[in-house]
């Protein structure tokens, strides 16, 4: 059964034949052969041209008569001249273009659909802001050349950008007219929404660097996808701007290339996913920045590409299963304070600049790093000594049973700390490390002890001291006498019966002296070791 006869006065005959084929929602097809490039669409003629607003009265028009079939939008290969605007609508009928060149923008603000497909379409923008979308949105294949927004829309399907190709409102604004459209028909409004609230970010610690709606991509703040979210191989220039968006059945952007000199390249701070894939070739040209962001799941950047000036990767106080991180090449400062991992997978190259690392977290780490890597990656906070992160990995090492491992890494922290005391507490520090270890390496002082023992007999059996009672004979002994001189209270009845003389009196008075330093440096470092960890 037809539709009602048109509002138009004439229709092309490319509308002509979607207006009788709508009722069934059968395709038209207007390719020639196996066309499937869009980007050409401008230069085609008046047999395949099809006004938006033809588009708009049978998608809207819901006093259609009954039909066997669903009724919908399917058209192929067609050159659609204006904006479709379907903004506020419940739209009951598909709608699925392919192949298709719109000269305007496709409008679904606060619209409530079925499926949208547009594929391999070349268009001017595309915008579904509040939109509800029940089921598909399908955008894979196309070009837009003045950005998606999908802020605080929700689609209960997948939403697709696979192979999509993206440009942004300001990199479009000073065109006399969208890509490919004629000069037969008016130029479009210059790519500026005043609607749109310049918007700012922070920039590096301690920044705010002013960054508007003009330099993102994707815009989609506030989205909610039910299924998963595909954007593989996807190219964009200009930002992704995913802030509080939720993913249930995760993100992946495998392949995808995004360029931002202005914003951030992913701008993604509390985002929830089940998954989020940024690997496999993914390439981030500006800061990927995920603060806050909750992952059910694995969080990968194995094999991906980042390059940011100052910090490539912020992921500071967010939570993950698992993060992968094992890029193919990066560039830049990463940022991971204060977040939790469940398992922390990378390597020593995975942090080529700086890295923060206070207030990190993990249960599990992976990968090929040694210890020494670990302790290297611990040094290169730029905001200097902090002991968390010490502590969490002596922590870690304890746990898996390397205690050797944990105390090489107190070890470190005192040494790290000791850097940032004044003079006298360098110096004391100095001693407790040289000596015992700051109590990390107790066997230290056994060794000086022997050290200090061995020379004081050798010296002693060579230039024996004056007995002090005649009145009595004693046998002298070396060994004895030296030991009783480092032992802090006489313990043999030595000193008192036997006195040095020359020059041998000096060092029996630095054995005394060596003997006090070492009790004492014994003592401070078994308190520190059996000072509970929780301890200030």
């Amino acid at each position: 059964m037809g539709r009602s006869r048109p509002p138009f006065r004439r229709l092309t005959p490319a509308e002509r034949r979607l207006w009788d084929a709508y009722p069934t929602g059968a395709w038209v097809d207007l390719r020639h052969g196996r066309e499937t490039d869009s980007s050409s669409g401008g230069a085609w003629g008046r047999s395949r041209v099809v006004r938006a607003e033809v588009i708009s009265a049978l998608v809207l028009d819901r006093g259609a008569g009954g039909s066997p079939r669903v009724p919908g939008v399917r058209l192929a290969g067609a050159r659609i001249v204006g904006d479709l605007n379907l903004s506020d609508a419940t739209i009951e009928a598909k709608v699925h273009l392919l192949d298709c060149h719109i000269a305007g923008t496709v409008s679904l603000n606060d619209a409530r659909t079925r499926g949208v497909r547009l594929r391999r379409c070349d268009m001017f923008r595309f915008r579904a802001s509040r939109a509800t979308v029940d089921g598909l949105l399908d955008l894979d294949g196309s070009v837009v050349h003045a950005g998606v927004r999908l802020d605080n829309a929700h689609v209960t399907g997948q939403l697709r950008l696979s192979g999509t190709r993206v440009g942004t409102p300001g990199g479009a604004q000073n065109l006399g007219m969208p890509p490919g459209a004629s000069s037969l028909e008016p130029p479009l409004e210059p790519a500026l929404d005043p609607t749109l609230e310049p918007t700012r970010w922070n920039g590096p610690e301690g920044s705010e660097e002013p960054r508007t709606w003009e330099s993102v991509a994707l815009w989609a703040g506030g989205l909610v996808v039910d299924g998963s979210a595909f954007l593989r191989d996807m190219r964009a220039t200009g930002g992704l701007r995913l802030i509080g968006a939720r993913f249930s059945s995760g993100l992946y952007l495998q392949g995808a290339v995004v360029t931002s000199d202005d914003t951030p390249a992913v701008h993604a701070d509390h985002l929830q996913a089940a998954a989020a894939e940024l690997g496999a070739g993914f390439t981030a040209h500006g800061t990927v920045r995920l603060r806050g962001a909750r992952i059910g799941g694995v969080l990968s950047f194995h094999g991906a590409v980042l390059r940011a000036r100052g910090r490539v990767l912020h992921l500071s106080h967010m939570q993950a299963d698992e993060l992968i991180l094992l890029p193919e090449s990066i560039e830049g400062e990463v940022n991971l304070g204060y977040s939790r991992f469940g398992v922390l997978f990378d390597r020593p190259e995975s942090y080529p600049g700086d890295v923060r690392l206070n207030g990190l977290t993990y249960e599990s780490l992976r990968g090929p790093a040694t210890l020494a890597d670990r302790l290297s990656w611990l040094r290169r906070d730029p905001g200097g000594y902090r002991p968390q992160p010490y502590e969490q990995l002596a922590a870690y090492c304890r746990r898996i049973g390397h205690e050797p491992d944990a105390r090489r890494v107190l070890l470190a922290r005192q040494r790290a700390r000791r850097r940032t005391l004044r003079l006298p507490g360098r110096l004391w520090g100095r001693l407790l490390d040289g000596l015992v270890g700051y109590g990390y390496r107790p066997w230290l002082a056994g060794l000086w002890a022997a050290l200090l023992l061995a020379t004081g007999t050798a010296v002693f059996t060579q230039w024996p001291p004056h007995q002090i009672g005649l009145d009595e004979s004693r046998h002298f002994n070396a060994f004895v006498y030296t030991l009783d001189l480092l032992v802090p209270v006489s313990v043999f009845e030595q000193r008192g019966a036997w006195e040095p003389a020359g020059w041998t009196q000096w060092l029996a008075n630095g054995l005394v002296a060596a003997g006090w330093i070492l009790a004492t440096a014994l003592i401070a470092g078994a308190s520190r070791l059996l000072r509970p960890s929780n301890a200030p």
